[in-house]
């Protein structure tokens, strides 16, 4: 039986997933072939701090989307520590909720965009971040790879060599693109899994609102 502790580089991969679409996909593949993880741990959001006055689609929604996105892959996995967390999510929090669960010696990575990295100096409690946990930043097509390196000396020093960049040309798809398409009735076959595009159908979402501000459901 396979246990938490025998997890020695697990990547946590952290978003809204409103949807989630083949660009996440590809960027966690991407980063799991390049840095040897075990794992990639899908972790929906529950209330991100950084979305405030916008209204997301509900979590359970995000979260069965995520989970049928991702169940062809062995080595993807997803997370309800946030979704069912009370308050704000940080990814501090977050972080250390998996460092409890696999132990001092495992190496966590945090994947996100490149574009969400530079601004590491406003999250929370961003000098523990660095000492727990490296960053994995996937670039979007025509982004300035130098930026993240102006960034560092901004850094901690012991936090400075644990951000690391990787190319992945998919991200030109958005979910704010979807959700647009979506609401103008234009198609989203091959931006996202079959079984997502499904979901949304059923399930009438993204259909009220434009834009990336829509109502709850």
């Amino acid at each position: 039986m396979t246990t938490f502790a025998q997890y020695r580089r697990v990547g946590i991969m952290g978003g809204t997933f409103d949807p989630i679409h083949f660009g996440h996909l590809v960027t966690a593949e991407a980063a799991r072939w390049e840095f040897a993880l075990e794992k990639v741990i899908f972790v929906p959001s529950g209330r991100p701090p950084h979305k405030k006055g916008y209204a997301v689609t509900a979590a359970e929604h995000r979260y069965q989307m995520t989970v049928l996105a991702t169940a062809s892959n062995p080595y993807f996995e997803v997370s309800r520590c946030e979704i069912d967390r009370e308050g704000y999510s940080y990814t501090i929090d977050t972080v250390l909720e998996f460092r409890r669960l696999y132990g001092p010696d495992a190496q966590l990575f945090f994947i996100t965009g490149a574009d969400a990295i530079l601004e590491i100096l406003t999250w929370k409690d961003v000098d523990r971040l660095l000492k727990e946990c490296h960053f994995i930043a996937a670039t979007r097509p025509g982004f300035q790879l130098n930026r993240p390196g102006e960034l560092k000396p901004m850094l901690p020093v012991e936090g400075r060599h644990r951000i690391h960049l990787i190319e992945v040309p998919a991200l030109a798809i958005s979910s704010t693109d979807i959700r647009r398409r979506v609401q103008n009735n234009k198609p989203i076959k091959y931006l996202l899994p079959e079984t997502v595009e499904e979901y949304i159908r059923s399930h009438g979402l993204y259909q009220s609102r434009p834009g990336g501000v829509y109502e709850k459901s």
